[in-house]
């Protein structure tokens, strides 16, 4: 028999054997995978793509002299350890826009997994925020700040610029706060997630 013969020979004993099933074993099914789309990024992509981004969830709360105001925002990113500065983006149209824009200081408070009420409260237009069933209370220093977040970051305003149709606050952190230790509150596909880590 010739080496073509053997090898051919032996090529098609191992796709036979790849392709006997035994009784109680299982065998991975390969997957072809999908051919690649590219779209120009529009609005709809835009939001589908991050969508599926899951973020931490925070309210953050400030008081420029004419009341508290605190929202619910998902763009809050660590950006430099040496100074400890933190970013997070707010709308132009939001109505805590101005509060922020003239506030030298805010809280950053940080939501545990089972808070989505106190998230979603935050998350309304049109309501007295801090009203009954919020619990809050103001720090020393003045800022207003939710008594039952787990813990919080009292930060000062160091930038403001705008990009697009949000401006980017970055703050310089100052103090952290920590009540409990908590499983952080997630957004996720339109709506509030866990990290569902086994125990």
């Amino acid at each position: 028999m010739s080496i073509q013969a053997i090898t051919s020979a032996r090529s098609a004993r191992k796709q036979a054997r790849k392709h006997t099933h035994t009784p109680g074993t299982t065998h991975a099914l390969s997957v072809v995978p999908a051919e690649p789309t590219e779209r120009p990024v529009d609005a709809d992509v835009y939001r589908n793509v991050f969508r599926r981004h899951a973020a931490g969830v925070v309210v953050i709360t400030a008081d420029a002299g004419h009341g508290p105001v605190g929202f619910t925002a998902t763009s809050l990113v660590s950006v430099s350890l040496l100074p400890p500065l933190v970013s997070f983006a707010i709308s132009t149209t939001a109505s805590s826009w101005p509060t922020v824009h003239a506030a030298n200081s805010l809280v950053i408070n940080f939501l545990d997994a089972g808070q989505t009420e106190l998230a979603g409260r935050f998350a309304t237009s049109g309501i007295d925020r801090f009203a009954e069933p919020t619990r809050w209370s103001r720090l020393d220093s003045g800022e207003p700040a939710l008594d039952d977040a787990p813990s919080f970051l009292l930060g000062h305003v160091e930038h403001r610029f705008g990009v697009g149709d949000h401006h980017i606050i970055v703050a310089r952190l100052a103090t952290h706060t920590e009540r409990r230790e908590h499983d952080p509150l997630l957004y996720h596909d339109g709506r509030y997630a866990t990290t569902d880590r086994p125990s």
